[in-house]
């Protein structure tokens, strides 16, 4: 790739960074300021009200993916994405600036909603506008490499996030990060989206998008998009396991180290900053793979290990009683993820014509997550306050056993032409040859 490729590559992924860390840290700092927006009570209820407000965003994904995926197809990649950067911004200046319940009552609880929601808007559109972007921007030939980037940078805002907490942990009391010191990372996000804001303003559209010229005024339209309904379907079931997946590993895993396996906060918040290291330092390496041998292999080989290996890993995960076994048995779990996160956002892409591409991955891609991915915390602390927490283990690898169908009969798509797509083309993708 020349160096054009990599500028767009590194300024995609650049904002791509600072929109999912804005996401990830509420998941990553709702330890501790869950007791300050709702009254004094039992740990997990506190933490499933601010795991439901975070369950919130995601339904608000599809709207997102659609308003902002009509945007991307319509106006451009470049406009969707500094439209999204604006609006995570604003989410996070609310969050840092909302009263707690002692101030406020349940009316610092509205804030964080209206957050939450303008947080769902933002990243239900950034998805597809980044994958797209990634994947439109670069050779036919490493399409898998350079869209992998996007999960790179979806870690690496996690990272952040996470790198951050350790700091505060080290660097203020217990009682100050229960006080005040949840909203630092906040105020640093904010900070953030207004750097990509800038970056993103300079940033070149796509030659794939500027050169085409069909659809006319239906481009971008849930008329375009219903003629790829197939597709449409198809990205809705292939992203099931693998969001339920990422979810559970990611942001629900420093919760679960610490709430369910009895590390302290410090001990889990570690275990998965290191493990989202590795993690996003496989990405490009199974992208590239994926460019060799296909999309299909990898995403068959994580919906088998990830049926077949959710159970016995949560559940030795919840006695793994210090660092390094807990750390272990999350790395492994995050290499079986990576068969799908390196490579799902050009898969999807792959899926669809220019004219509906953002809004075909955005909106059932934002489906999917609302169902599955925004929810997989919910449902496993409501398993845990039902007492019966192995419960989920089975509904996350039920999730993947019903995507591993899909990738089992659906086509390749790794040799398309995003530039001469039509819909007979993208209409056989559905079927295994």
């Amino acid at each position: 790739m020349g160096r054009e490729h990599w500028k767009r590559i590194w300024i995609g992924s650049a904002g791509n960074m600072v929109e999912w860390y804005d996401w990830f840290v509420y998941a990553s700092f709702a330890t501790y300021f869950a007791g300050a927006f709702f009254p004094d009570g039992n740990p997990t209820a506190q933490l499933m009200n601010t795991a439901g407000i975070f369950a919130v965003g995601f339904f608000m994904r599809p709207v997102g993916g659609w308003l902002l995926g009509r945007v991307g197809d319509r106006r451009g990649r470049k406009a969707a994405l500094t439209l999204t950067v604006t609006l995570m911004s604003a989410s996070a200046v609310l969050i840092a600036i909302a009263p707690t319940y002692a101030v406020a009552g349940y009316g610092g609880v509205l804030v964080l909603l209206v957050a939450r929601l303008l947080q769902g808007l933002s990243v239900g559109g950034e998805y597809a506008a980044s994958a797209t972007y990634l994947t439109e921007a670069t050779d036919p030939k490493r399409r898998g490499f350079a869209s992998s980037f996007q999960y790179v940078s979806m870690t690496a805002g996690q990272i952040v996030g996470l790198g951050l907490q350790i700091v505060l942990q080290r660097t203020l009391s217990d009682d100050a990060l229960h006080s005040y010191g949840w909203r630092i990372p906040f105020v640093v996000g904010a900070l953030g989206a207004a750097v990509v804001f800038y970056l993103r303003r300079n940033m070149l559209e796509t030659e794939v998008y500027e050169a085409d010229e069909t659809g006319g005024e239906e481009r971008g339209t849930l008329r375009a998009l219903w003629r790829h309904k197939r597709e449409a379907f198809l990205v809705i079931a292939l992203t099931m396991g693998g969001t339920v997946a990422y979810y559970t590993y990611t942001t629900y895993l420093t919760k679960y180290l610490s709430n369910s396996a009895g590390l302290s906060k410090e001990t889990a918040t570690l275990v998965s900053f290191t493990a989202l290291i590795v993690f996003a330092c496989l990405q490009p390496l199974a992208g590239r793979l994926s460019d060799r041998i296909g999309r299909r292999p990898l995403l068959i080989t994580f919906a088998v290990g990830s049926t077949f290996l959710t159970v016995p890993i949560m559940t030795m995960l919840k006695n793994a009683g210090s660092f390094w076994p807990a750390l272990g048995l999350s790395l492994l779990a995050l290499v079986v993820v990576t068969g799908y996160t390196s490579i799902n956002a050009c898969v999807k892409a792959e899926l669809f014509p220019t004219g509906v591409r953002a809004l075909g991955v955005a909106l059932p891609y934002a489906i999917a997550n609302a169902l599955f991915g925004g929810t997989a915390e919910y449902v496993a602390l409501w398993f845990k306050d039902a007492g019966a927490e192995s419960g989920f283990y089975w509904y996350v690898a039920g999730c993947a056993a019903v995507s591993l169908v899909v990738y089992l009969t659906m086509r390749e798509t790794r040799d398309l032409d995003l530039t001469r797509m039509t819909a007979s083309e993208t209409s056989t993708l559905t079927t295994a040859s």
